[in-house]
């Protein structure tokens, strides 16, 4: 399943890129990460790591998953890209995240981030609860940017 979203900004890329690049901040403006914290990388992480909850409810039908993703590539302020990364000897379905910041001019710019799960597991609720997830974190988004919506 692939989802990509795009947003408008009048922000500078720097500050938006600033923002996206860090999973601790995304329960600032995204309801269905309501939690994301800094943890220890391994070794063979090629950047920081973060245990992220995701949390999903579509009518009485909820879900919950905790992953374990590592930003795999940085390029300020244009590319941030996070994969998930766990740490035990199980297979996982991949959850990869990646956020392209478009410079449009000097305090503007446009996000566009593609959000990729190879499992199957959510998928029935995914495409609709990522759908009014998108729309509702727009504004969020914004204002954590310091931007009225």
């Amino acid at each position: 399943m692939e989802v990509t979203a795009v947003l408008a900004a009048p922000v500078a890329p720097e500050l938006l890129f600033d923002l996206i690049t860090d999973l601790g901040r995304y329960p600032d403006w995204l309801d269905i990460v309501p939690r994301s914290r800094p943890v220890e990388p391994d070794p063979d992480d090629s950047g920081p790591a973060w245990s992220v909850d995701l949390r999903g409810q579509l009518g009485l039908l909820s879900r919950s998953k905790r992953l374990r993703m590592v930003r795999t590539q940085s390029e300020s302020p244009r590319i941030a890209r996070f994969e998930r990364r766990e740490l035990d000897s199980r297979n996982h379905s991949s959850w990869v995240l990646e956020a392209q910041v478009q410079p449009l001019g000097e305090a503007q710019c446009e996000l566009t981030m593609w959000l990729h799960y190879g499992g199957s597991m959510w998928v029935p609720m995914l495409d609709r609860l990522l759908a009014d997830e998108i729309e509702r974190s727009r504004g969020r988004l914004l204002n954590v940017l310091g931007v009225s919506s």
